[in-house]
Formats: C-alpha cells, sequence, structure tokens
C-alpha cells in the first residue's frame, strides 16, 4: 500500500445524506436551459470559519450554474466515517466527498466508487504544491484536489504553562513527561483528549513510533504487516508511562473532541494546558469554546532520545475533495471552482486551512499557523494518520488498540499483536 510519506489534506470537508451517487439529473423546464442537477456533497468542517466558507462558496457555485442544487450535510469526524463506509459498502459514493487520501481511499478506488478526474483536471494541476496534491493521486492518475494540508502538534495554553514555571516547550519526550508532572503538581490538568473518539489518542502512539522506530519502520510495517517489533513495543511502553502519570481530564474516557465538554472545548476554556491536535485545533477551540486568543501556542512534538526517527518528520494529513464514480460533469467544475486561487485563498486568511495552492503563502495571518506552515515547509519527511494510511480495518484497529492502552486494558505487546493479527488479514 502506497501510504509512505504522502502529504494529505484534511480540511475536513464531510457533508452527509441521502443515499450516494450520480446526483439527480431532471429535464431541463422548457426554455431553462441545462438539465438540473443536485450534487450530494458530504463534508466534515463543522466548525467556524469553514462551516459558513463553504456553504458561501456553495451558493456561489448555484448562482453562476442554475441548474445546479448542491445538497449538504455537515457531519462531525467518526459519525462521517461511519456514513461514508456503510454508504461505500452498498457500492455507491455521494457525488463529492472529503477525503484524506492513503489507503482509505485507495480501496475506495479499488472498488470502482471514485472517478478518476485526471483528464478533468489536467489544466489546474500545475497550481497544487506536489506536496497537497500527491495524496490524491495513484499510479499517475488523480482522484481528487487538496482542499488543506497540515500536520498534528500541541497546542497549549501559555499563561497555564507559566503558572506551572514552565519556561519553554519541551524539545525531549523526557522534558514533556516532566513538564506533565510540572502542571500537575501547580494543580493544572496537563492534557484534555477525547478518549470516546479514538482516533485522537493515535496521534501518540503515531508520533512516539515514528521518533522511535522512524519513517522507515513504518513504511516496512506497511508492507510485512508486522507491529510487534521491539521499537514500536517500546513506543506503546512510552504511551503508558504517559498514561500512567494520568494526565487528562476527568472523564476523558466518554469525552468527545468537538462537543461544548469535549477536548477542544477543555483546552479553550482554560481546564487543561495542551492538546495533541492538527492545524485545525484553533478553528474548532474558537467555536466549541472561548478561545484563548494570544495566549495559544504551538510546538511540535518532542523528539525521542535515541530514536531513530528525526524530530523534524511531520504526521498529519489534509483533506480533499473526491468524486463518486457515477457522478454528474458538474461535480467536476464544483472541486475545481472550490479549489480555485480565489476561493481558496478566502479559506486560508480566515485561518480555516493552510496553502495548496502555489503562491498562497502570503495569505496565511495567523502567528501559530504560520509556525505549522514553517515546518511543514521545512519537514525532514511526512506521515499520514495511521488510519488513514492503512486500509480501514487496520486503521480502526490501531485506533481502538492504542485506546485500550491509554486505558490500561491492553498492554504494548498486545497492541502491537492486535495491529498485526488485523493487517495480516487485510494483506
Amino acid at each position: 500500500m502506497k501510504r509512505s510519506l504522502v502529504l494529505i489534506a484534511t480540511a475536513v470537508l464531510v457533508a452527509g445524506c441521502g443515499g450516494g451517487g450520480g446526483g439527480t439529473t431532471t429535464p431541463a423546464q422548457s426554455g431553462s436551459g441545462a438539465a438540473k442537477v443536485t450534487l450530494e456533497w458530504w463534508h466534515l468542517s463543522t466548525a467556524e470559519p469553514l462551516k459558513s466558507l463553504w456553504a458561501q462558496r456553495a451558493k456561489e457555485f448555484e448562482a453562476k450554474n442554475p441548474n445546479v442544487t448542491i445538497k449538504a450535510t455537515v457531519l462531525e469526524n467518526d459519525a462521517y466515517k461511519a456514513k461514508l463506509t456503510t454508504i461505500t459498502q452498498s457500492g455507491k459514493a455521494p457525488d463529492l466527498f472529503a477525503t484524506w487520501g492513503g489507503g482509505v481511499l485507495k480501496q475506495q478506488i479499488d472498488a470502482g466508487l471514485v472517478k478518476d478526474i485526471s483528464a478533468d483536471v489536467a489544466s489546474v494541476l500545475p497550481t497544487f504544491t506536489p506536496a497537497a496534491l500527491s495524496a490524491y493521486q495513484l499510479d499517475g492518475k488523480t482522484y481528487g484536489l487538496p482542499t488543506d494540508i497540515g500536520l498534528v502538534g500541541f497546542w497549549y495554553n501559555k499563561k497555564l504553562f507559566e503558572k506551572a514555571g514552565i519556561t519553554a516547550p519541551p524539545a525531549t519526550w523526557s522534558e514533556f513527561l516532566e513538564n506533565v508532572k510540572k502542571l500537575k503538581a501547580a494543580g493544572v490538568t496537563p492534557i484534555a483528549l477525547a478518549g470516546k473518539e479514538k482516533w485522537p489518542g493515535h496521534y501518540y502512539w503515531a508520533y512516539l513510533a515514528m521518533r522511535i522506530a522512524g519513517l522507515d519502520a513504518l513504511k516496512q510495517a506497511a508492507a510485512d504487516h508486522d507491529f510487534t517489533k521491539p521499537d514500536f513495543v517500546t513506543a506503546g511502553q512510552q504511551v503508558k508511562a504517559l498514561a500512567d502519570l494520568q494526565p487528562f481530564q476527568k472523564g476523558f474516557l466518554g469525552a468527545a473532541y468537538s462537543t461544548p465538554d469535549g477536548q477542544s472545548a477543555t483546552v479553550s476554556n482554560g481546564k487543561a494546558a495542551m492538546e495533541l491536535m492538527g492545524q485545525w485545533a484553533p478553528s474548532v477551540q474558537k467555536d466549541s469554546g472561548k478561545g484563548l486568543g494570544d495566549d495559544l501556542g504551538f510546538f511540535p512534538f518532542p523528539a525521542v532520545e535515541g530514536g531513530k526517527g528525526s524530530a523534524g518528520d511531520a504526521f498529519g494529513g489534509g483533506g480533499g475533495l473526491a468524486v463518486g464514480a457515477d457522478a454528474p460533469k458538474e461535480a467536476i467544475d464544483f472541486v475545481k471552482f472550490m479549489t480555485e486561487m480565489g476561493n481558496h485563498s478566502k479559506a486560508v486568511e480566515a485561518g480555516g486551512v493552510l496553502p495548496v495552492l502555489k503562491g498562497e503563502e502570503s495569505a496565511v495571518k495567523d502567528a501559530n499557523l504560520k509556525q505549522v506552515a514553517t515546518q511543514l515547509a521545512n519537514a525532514s519527511g511526512y506521515q499520514l494518520y495511521l488510519d488513514q494510511a492503512y486500509p480501514p480495518a487496520v486503521g480502526q484497529q490501531v485506533n481502538d488498540s492504542v485506546a485500550e492502552l491509554i486505558a490500561g486494558t491492553k498492554t504494548p505487546e498486545e497492541v502491537g499483536q492486535a495491529i498485526t493479527e488485523v493487517a495480516k488479514n487485510e494483506g
């Protein structure tokens, strides 16, 4: 599976409703021109500014194309994944849908559910950065266009760090664990985690595997389906070392991500010092809580002493728009419309996404997001989210096993064994 160093876009556009595929076309009324088309658009931008921006783009497209109606339903991450999985298993796909690329998109392509749009978008491909585009290209063909790109790192409350006597973000994992202890000693909850949703927890194991085993080891594991090697066990042991410090908010195992009492709001409302999350974190924090303003800071995942991986390797993804195999041509027109410089740069300026088009860099206004963009530009390597890089069943097992590790019901060794068993069955 071709997932190594794939850069993806995670803008998270999902709107899901109704059945999937093929749009709805009705004969044109007398004198009304083109046949009327309804496009089903599934995306997951539940937070501002993207929620409103994407709705505005849809209205603008409809105004330019009076025969087109865009029917969009916005779902949060887990609900989107579940709904998309259900409908694709039935042999259908929405006309337009959010994708993170990787093994999940490859499986959908292999099932004949995604349209090859190579010829239709050939003229605009040179406008995208290669890194942002690569997640949606397979065997020389293009199956989607990116709307976002980014990486996962720590978003933290500067005031709470100061309260604990932490003068600078940690550069190493040992320092990070010491900072967790300092925060607890100061009466501050160190980390917010959406334990109920599982995918945020997998970030810890994935990053530690990258730092300890290295990107090549993760690439090799995709080929030999073996996650029981010592470095992967060590990554699990370090996740356990963190969990043993009890760093998470009370009730984290039942917490969601973007709800008013979830992970994001816990940080946004000053009830926890940090969260490990993607580049969309500031937008969701503002949407779900009070927001930290100038007190919000960002630092990359620390280096692990003695690890084989580079501290400059980035982990994350982005988000893109794919087109269902049976979608009408208007669906491709909409994807191109969404990713035109004049339209997409508005989302960059608003802080909703990072640049995917060449020359968009100046549109990044937020200081923290500039730091993310700079880290991306200087990254020594890149690893896509493991729950997207691998086939769906394997990715889900990574999420499930790491969640059990954090909850204390699986050992580091059992995590590797469980993922390996599913990977071999899928392989």
